[in-house]
């Protein structure tokens, strides 16, 4: 329980802390710098797995054609 509580004091003060940041210029040019690395990150990451997903296949759909022509 005392865990917990020092983890909702840390957010608290990091959220402060951000927000005093963020009220000048140059902080607010650096969280637009994080936002734009993250999306980035975030688009690398899902162009990957999309190919992935697409080099792969459906991996039941041979499985399900199996299972169908045994019942048969």
């Amino acid at each position: 329980m005392k865990s917990a509580l020092w983890l909702v004091v840390g957010v608290g003060l990091g959220f402060l802390a951000a927000h005093q940041v963020n009220r000048t210029e140059q902080g607010r040019a650096f969280f637009r710098e994080i936002d734009s690395r993250t999306r980035e990150f975030t688009e690398a990451v899902v162009a990957g797995y999309r190919s992935r997903q697409a080099e792969l296949g459906h991996p039941f759909d041979e499985t399900e054609d199996a299972a169908q022509h045994a019942d048969r």
